[in-house]
């Protein structure tokens, strides 16, 4: 190999072109997970705001419908009346 060869390989040196490439790479990659992530977690404190709210409607539920859990005694009663009024209605031969 001639000197002028070996001068101008020292003078350029070893290539940064791969540490370059990857460091891009990198740099998206992380602002891709970033772009994604952000909303996801934008959302879940939307909905963290949102839950007492949910919770507290559900507690009123709960707490306006509990009189249906009566309905079945009511209606046990309202069979008993029923059957006791045809046999008043079969004895008074109607």
């Amino acid at each position: 190999m001639s000197a002028a060869v070996h001068l101008a390989a020292a003078a350029s040196g070893p290539s940064n072109f791969g540490w370059t490439l990857g460091w891009i790479i990198g740099i998206v990659v992380v602002l891709a997970v970033v772009a994604l992530v952000v909303p996801i977690l934008l959302l879940a404190r939307s909905i963290g705001e949102e839950a007492p709210k949910i919770n507290s409607a559900l507690g009123d539920a709960v707490h306006n419908t509990a009189p249906l859990g009566a309905l079945r005694t009511t209606i046990e009663y309202a069979g008993v009346i029923i059957g006791g009024l045809q046999r008043g209605r079969e004895r008074l031969g109607g």
